[in-house]
């Protein structure tokens, strides 16, 4: 762990290797490893209401807990958890927004999607319906302040330039390109997600075989993970997450993934032959053709569910990536008579709040 903390961000990352030691107590497990984040500037997305106040405005949070309103209004003119570039941009945006009425008249929200690429997408979100005369005002502001906006209302939704950033992250000595749609998930946290991306890929250093993912989003891991596998199949169920993954394994030239657009319930059905799915079919995925030593998951904060876990029981190898503690550890329950925990990392993704991630990496008895 990096000595040059603040004490107060180095008591709070004991607090929360304190919980997960004895969350997991009981267990035989090896020694956490702990990854520090930065303490400021480490999100990449951050969205702030717009306060309208007579001709001022200004970005607004409310008060946690309570209704939005002037009682719970917190007035901000920057935000430290946001990357710098964020920081350094939402004064000009202001700024140059409060001169032109067509820009600032009903504007409701604010959204920002920075990359450590340099890129930068701006959502717009109005109370109104958005003109010629908004796009004509918005292309210029876009080109004034050398960022990419989209502009939104009900039923609306503009995109000037493009709706997506393309994130480069640098994992093994090699850079990989990331396309993030707007709205699409994607890791706040990108010096966090470049250590997460290097800690799985020294977990499945020498498994060898091939690769089962659930739940692959877009394909942030499945990438980095391909080099260390013969072939990978990949599930995802949203679509926007499917075309972004697909987009990522062609900029990167990655050709032994293979994409199903299911989901892991889905997949256990295919895979136990209770169901065929006429979508593996059509894209030419045999099942029977793979020989899996690995499978990964990132699941959802409610963790796996029961059929999943059973499927994930039959693994040699289960790498398990965990944003919920808790449903990490009730998923353990299931899995530990066929495994035991061979590594474990905590992740600070989310330094100052109670949140969590984690990594295991589990091996059959």
């Amino acid at each position: 762990m990096n000595t040059h903390h603040s004490p107060r961000y180095a008591a709070q990352l004991a607090e929360k290797t304190a919980r997960l030691q004895e969350l997991f107590a009981g267990i035989a497990m090896p020694d956490w490893a702990v990854h520090a984040s930065p303490e400021q500037h480490y999100r990449m997305r951050a969205e702030f209401r717009i306060w309208h106040e007579g001709e001022e405005i200004s970005y607004a949070m409310f008060a946690p807990g309570q209704k939005a309103g002037a009682a719970s209004l917190i007035r901000l003119q920057d935000f430290p958890p946001a990357a710098e570039a964020i920081n350094h941009l939402m004064p000009r945006l202001l700024e140059a927004v409060k001169k032109v009425p067509v820009l600032k008249n009903r504007w409701y929200q604010c959204e920002f999607l920075a990359t450590l690429s340099g890129e930068m997408l701006v959502s717009m979100i109005y109370h109104k319906k958005l003109d010629e005369s908004w796009q004509v005002a918005a292309t210029a502001l876009q080109q004034a302040l050398g960022i990419m906006i989209i502009g939104r209302s009900r039923g609306q939704k503009v995109v000037l330039a493009q709706d997506f950033v393309t994130e480069v992250l640098e994992v093994e000595g090699r850079q990989w390109q990331y396309r993030q749609p707007e709205g699409g998930f994607t890791q706040p946290n990108a010096q966090m997600c470049r250590l997460m991306l290097a800690w799985a890929c020294s977990a499945a250093q020498d498994l060898g075989g091939d690769l089962l993912e659930l739940y692959c989003g877009n394909g942030n891991f499945t990438l980095p993970l391909s080099r260390h596998f013969n072939r990978v199949l990949a599930t995802e169920v949203s679509k926007t997450s499917v075309q972004a993954a697909q987009w990522n394994m062609a900029a990167n030239d990655i050709d032994n993934i293979r994409l199903a657009r299911l989901s892991a319930e889905e997949f256990t059905e295919a895979w136990q032959g209770q169901r065929t799915f006429r979508r593996l079919k059509e894209q030419g995925i045999e099942l029977a053709d793979y020989r899996f030593s690995t499978v990964f998951v990132d699941p959802p904060r409610a963790g796996i569910d029961a059929d999943t876990l059973v499927l994930l029981s039959r693994f040699e190898h289960i790498i398990y990536v965990s944003c919920n503690p808790d449903t990490l550890r009730a998923n353990l329950d299931v899995l530990l008579p066929s495994h035991r925990v061979e590594r474990a990392a905590l992740f600070d993704q989310f330094p100052f709040t109670p949140h969590i991630e984690s990594g295991l990496l589990l091996k059959k008895r």
